[in-house]
């Protein structure tokens, strides 16, 4: 990682800050300079008072105050959980633990082997214990937070005995401001050390440090660049964020190395100054039917190689633009990486692609857990993949995380609902148009879904709904792999991996004559169907993940008498229907922090009446046994309670402890 060359972010003696000036970009420090740090670091451990033999505070911070830790680092818990998880499968069954601290080096998380984590309990290594020098003296985590720098201490290097059994390896957390935010460790017997999990660690907080950026610049123009072109979408790659009008907001790390100037100096300056491009070219640029990587020019007259991300709100580009790569198989020998570097780079990508994968949609259910273990059979190998399942059960997410997984996760990915264009407007959509290509087409043309999905994904959601004249054209883009834009004659290759997605029975639409039986059959290649939420076995699991994701600074938890409904409930809406009823259940808990009955919506409860009404009949029990779904036996119900009232509809809403709405809800004719 790249050290702060700012003298107020840290106060360091003179020698030490001295030879940190000759580190490069990831802070690495000689033998020398670890030996003089580490004393430093004793020297300022006796200053606070500490004596080698004493006994270690074990003392956490309460539940209560705890809970306000996690809250104050939300943005960098929820950012550092996929990576500690990603690292901790690296060093599993190695003795070793991950752990996140706060910038005063209080832990907030941690995940380690079982047989480790009971030694490390012996000297407090858990969540709302503080490990910072004033507390620990020399330590990883302490240390990394005084000299905001990466630090291996290993067995007698720390400062109280109590700690010597253990081996260490931290690197501190920076915003895109350069402050430290937190700590990202490795710690484990000092019998298991390897030399690798320093490099690991850095690589893991370099990688949270990024998705913390990038975060912070959702609503910006973002540079990714390096002077090597394979390096552009890797841990090597430098990230500078614009305004739209172009003035330079931030930089990461590596970029503030590239650029080769402070953040105070790069205030003045806009994308034009420092790549040699204006703002309005940058834009021309990705008007292009196949953008290419750009090549452009910094102060210092090095030439670097980068993709632009256009996320300007409101801008016709909003979306992810990725650069084709091609220049890098052209690249002269001379300036490829030797092979170590191409291996850590490749390891590098491999991690990143993990974070956002299936395995985060594996939450227990065998269903899923089957339908995830086929998907990854299949990644790569150039088969497309037709998703089925009800709506709202999570279809894109799954095409995403595929996606994500795939070889092509540094490409784009592009959804498309079918269902939801017009049809006469889907063709253009799908394969962009030239100028003047039809009454109201946009000066220059457009660029249509698919060459933007190239060298990436394409996600097709509701194929089933594509007008029956386009399913033609769409099989000859697959079999040929060329689109040729509207009021165009030339036709462009293009490279796009296909899943496609529907929630109605194709085979049933081609007997009607709706679907192309050879369409279907080029779709075919893996089909897989997300079961629908009533079926699956995860309830618990998934309503906390999206409790997690709902709350924004709060934690709520279910009832367990709420829980218990929840899994008798049909759910016609699946996840869909869930989140929003969680959504609003939270707005109504406010300050209480556990859903009950009472936070719940009306129509819901009614429901849940309903089908306990239904189990009191004779009728009912036959309908369930012959295999009936909720909304046969609500009706069955309903109906028969309006025949045994004369139909009066006041009569039988009283008697089932329903509304009228719920009656003209679930029986129309009742009105």
């Amino acid at each position: 990682m790249q050290s702060s060359d700012n003298p107020d972010q840290r106060s360091v003696s003179h020698a030490t800050q001295a030879s940190k000036q000759g580190n490069d970009a990831r802070g690495t420090l000689s033998a020398c300079d670890d030996a003089m740090m580490i004393e430093e670091s004793r020297q300022r451990s006796k200053a606070y008072g500490l004596s080698e033999a004493e006994k270690p505070d074990f003392s956490p911070i309460g539940r209560p105050d705890l809970a306000l830790l996690l809250d104050q680092n939300r943005i960098l818990h929820t950012h550092a959980i996929p990576v500690m998880e990603t690292l901790y499968e690296q060093i599993i069954n190695t003795h070793n633990m991950v752990i996140l601290t706060d910038v005063n080096g209080l832990i907030v998380h941690t995940l380690g082997d079982d047989d480790f984590l009971e030694k490390a309990n012996r000297v407090a290594l858990k969540p709302g214990v503080t490990w910072s020098e004033a507390s620990k003296g020399t330590n990883a985590i302490g240390t990394a937070i005084a000299e905001q720098l990466p630090v291996q201490i290993h067995a007698h290097e720390h400062f109280l005995v109590a700690n010597h059994f253990l081996t260490c390896s931290a690197a501190p957390i920076l915003d895109h401001r350069g402050n430290v935010i937190g700590v990202l460790d490795v710690t484990g017997d000092q019998s298991s050390f390897h030399k690798h999990t320093m490099a690991l660690v850095r690589m893991s907080a370099q990688m949270i440090e990024n998705h913390l950026f990038l975060a912070a610049f959702q609503d910006a123009i973002t540079l990714h660049f390096n002077t090597r072109p394979e390096f552009v979408g890797t841990l090597m790659e430098g990230i500078v964020s614009f305004s739209p009008s172009g003035k330079f907001l931030s930089a990461n790390r590596t970029g503030l190395f590239q650029l080769g100037l402070p953040m105070s100096a790069l205030q003045s300056h806009t994308f034009s100054s420092l790549f040699g491009l204006s703002i309005t070219a940058l834009f021309d640029h990705y008007r292009t039917a196949m953008p290419g990587l750009l090549n452009l020019c910094m102060p210092s007259g090095v030439r670097v190689y980068g993709r632009a991300q256009l996320h300007v709100a409101n801008n016709a580009f909003h979306r992810s633009v990725e650069l084709v790569r091609a220049n890098a198989a052209t690249e002269p020998e001379a300036h490829k990486p030797a092979v170590a570097g191409k291996t850590a780079d490749n390891r590098t990508s491999q991690i990143a692609r993990r974070m956002s994968g299936l395995r985060y949609l594996n939450t227990g259910d065998p269903q899923v857990a089957a339908l995830i273990e086929k998907v990854n059979k299949v990644l790569g190998r150039d088969i497309p993949i037709l998703i089925m399942g009800e709506t709202g059960t999570g279809k894109e997410l799954l095409a995403q995380a595929i996606h994500n997984d795939s070889p092509r996760a540094s490409g784009p990915f592009v959804a498309v609902n079918c269902a939801s264009i017009p049809e006469t407007l889907i063709e253009s959509e799908l394969f962009g148009y030239e100028d003047g290509a039809f009454t109201g087409a946009r000066k220059k043309g457009a660029v249509g879904k698919i060459l933007q999905a190239n060298g990436g994904t394409l996600f097709l959601d509701e194929i089933g709904d594509m007008p029956f004249s386009l399913q033609s054209r769409l099989l000859r883009v697959l079999q040929e792999r060329m689109v040729t834009p509207l009021g165009s004659t030339k036709s462009i290759t293009v490279n796009v991996e296909l899943i496609c997605a529907t929630n109605r029975n194709l085979r049933d639409l081609i007997t009607k004559g709706e679907f192309r039986e050879d369409l279907y059959y080029r779709l075919n290649g893996l089909v897989v169907k997300l079961p629908p939420l009533r079926e699956r076995t995860d309830m618990d699991i998934v309503v906390e993940k999206i409790l997690i994701a709902e709350s924004a600074s709060e934690r709520y938890t279910v009832a367990p008498e709420i829980m218990a409904l929840f899994k008798l409930h049909n759910w016609p809406g699946n996840f869909r229907q869930l989140t929003n009823l969680l959504r609003t259940a939270i707005v109504m808990a406010d300050q209480q922090h556990e859903i009950q009955h009472q936070h719940l919506p009306d129509d819901f409860l009614e429901d849940i009446e309903l089908a306990r009404a239904s189990e009191q009949t004779d009728n009912t029990k036959w309908l369930v046994s012959s295999g009936a779904n909720l909304e046969q036996v609500e009706r069955s119900v309903i109906e028969k309670a309006l025949a045994s009232h004369g139909g009066n509809v006041s009569a039988t809403a009283r008697a089932l402890g329903v509304s009228r709405n719920t009656i003209y809800r679930k029986i129309p004719l009742a009105k």
